[in-house]
């Protein structure tokens, strides 16, 4: 069975949560993020080589010129390799474990495996708290769906996340 619901990210952009029950004892949820948005790219670009034009005409030196082109082509790439995630899954088996993958933007995928022996208990965090929060033994927090800032507005994401049940 599948099942999928959209949001809305603190800026707008499209976020897809999809849900694929393969078994009772085997769950999916894939969170889809807003891709690379081209108007952004342009921006960022146009500013970078504005810049180094302005310099350019100051300083009369064509190596400011070429070396804004390598700089953001350059951060262009490290930012699709390491920074931007188009996909996010979080693939539970209750008698096995919790993968948790990410998907970038260049094409690179990294998978966390967690056993389930090792699972404590699951946190929903609602992104909105007035109390402190003391942890009382608590070894280690693995946050799933982190690159996503979902809208404050959009509650709906909260309750399906505490719909969210392991065993």
């Amino acid at each position: 069975m599948e099942d999928e619901q959209s949001f809305s990210d603190i800026s707008g952009g499209r976020l897809s949560l999809q849900r694929r029950y393969y078994t009772q004892s085997c769950r999916e949820f894939c969170l889809n993020c807003p891709r690379l948005s081209l108007r952004s790219l342009t921006a960022v670009t146009c500013t970078v080589w504005l810049v180094a034009y302005g310099l350019f005409a100051l300083c009369e030196n064509s190596m400011i010129l070429s070396s804004a082109i390598f700089i953001t082509l350059i951060g262009l790439l490290g930012y699709l390799h390491f920074v931007k995630i188009d996909q996010e899954t979080l693939l539970i088996i209750d008698s096995l474990g919790i993968q948790m993958t990410s998907s970038y933007a260049s094409g690179k995928e990294s998978t966390t495996f967690i056993e389930m022996g090792k699972v404590k208990d699951i946190v929903i965090n609602e992104a909105i708290y007035m109390d402190p929060l003391e942890p009382q033994e608590i070894s280690q927090v693995v946050p799933v769906f982190q690159t996503c800032f979902i809208d404050l507005q959009c509650w709906r994401f909260g309750l399906i996340m505490n719909n969210f049940t392991i065993l």
